[in-house]
């Protein structure tokens, strides 16, 4: 089972910046694809961004494409989401997921979840 822990996100103006961290314990961190997905109220839950086992591949939504970047420490166990210029579009619950195969932009390819973070961002 891996458990998965979310933070950082916050309450910031348009055009700001925040980071989020996703904290993973459990398994082999390195053996995780690890992805970030949100969800608006009203909304369905969607891809944001995701990035391979060893860091050296990533794929984004084109809404965040050059505003969000993915990134992860198989040191640390952790995986980040930088996200700069932000927007009040960009406003959603983030949650970190995590499945054992490559990259996958749906959400119900990934087994493991956290319980994720509110990013709000005002006009």
């Amino acid at each position: 089972q891996v458990q998965l822990v979310e933070s950082g996100g916050g309450l910031v103006q348009a055009g700001d910046s925040l980071r989020l961290s996703c904290a993973a314990s459990g398994r082999t961190f390195s053996s995780l694809t690890m992805g970030w997905f949100r969800q608006a109220p009203g909304k369905e839950r969607e891809f944001v961004t995701a990035i391979a086992r060893s860091g050296g591949s990533t794929s984004y939504a084109d809404s965040v494409k050059g505003r969000f970047t993915i990134s992860r420490d198989n040191v640390k166990n952790t995986a980040y989401l930088q996200m700069t210029n932000l927007k009040p579009e960009d406003t959603a619950v983030y949650y970190c997921a995590a499945r054992l195969f490559g990259i996958a932009a749906h959400s119900t390819l990934y087994d493991f979840w956290g319980q994720g973070t509110q990013v709000t961002v005002s006009s």
